[in-house]
């Protein structure tokens, strides 16, 4: 098995002492200053699962990915990864699936130590952006320290929920597009005047 760590005296090391994927549990998560640490723990994390081409982007410029790996079937991925203690919301999303192009990316992905929002559920279904929560954190993180890297993988690489409502449904009124209902007034009473 393999244990990757880091030690104070790396370059890019965040506060804590070391970074290990075979001892950190969710309550060391949780226990982290800032997202950079947990940043750090997933790309270490790749790197022992032995993810080919698995880098870190740099803090300032990243374009909304955190983590770059090449999946099993050869696929590039983005990893945009939050820490957070609150449902993570839909900007997640955004950042991580506007960053595929400049990384040249087929697949996007969002891995949180939390929830998600229903609007971020629902705008990643859309998108094919994969959310990993909770849940799904400690089910990688256990499985990693029971040796079972291709459990962990196919969690990792598991599909996105697709969302397919198609656009004719709100044609036919089937669904209600939500409207600012403000902004219609004020262009009727602005039409009124003329």
């Amino acid at each position: 098995m393999v244990s990757i760590y880091l030690t104070k005296k790396q370059k890019g090391y965040s506060k804590s002492s070391s970074i290990d994927p075979l001892k950190i549990t969710i309550q060391d998560v949780d226990k982290m200053e800032d997202g950079s640490e947990f940043e750090e723990y997933l790309y270490r994390l790749f790197l022992a699962l032995g993810y080919k081409d698995a880098y870190k982007t740099p803090r300032s410029r990243d374009f909304g990915t955190d983590l770059v790996f090449t999946d099993r079937d050869g696929y590039r991925n983005v990893v945009q990864a939050k820490r957070y203690s609150y449902p993570v919301g839909i900007g997640a999303v955004q950042e991580v699936y506007s960053s595929m192009r400049y990384y040249r990316a087929k697949k996007s992905m969002v891995i949180s130590s939390s929830q998600y929002t229903i609007a971020c559920d629902e705008l990643a279904g859309y998108n094919g952006v994969k959310l990993h929560n909770r849940k799904d954190l400690i089910e990688i993180m256990d499985l990693f320290k029971a040796g079972k890297f291709d459990n962990v993988k196919d969690i990792i690489e598991e599909d996105a929920h697709l969302k397919y409502d198609s656009w004719d449904n709100y044609l036919n009124g089937d669904k209600v597009i939500k409207k600012d209902l403000k902004a219609e007034k004020r262009i009727l009473a602005e039409q009124k005047r003329k």
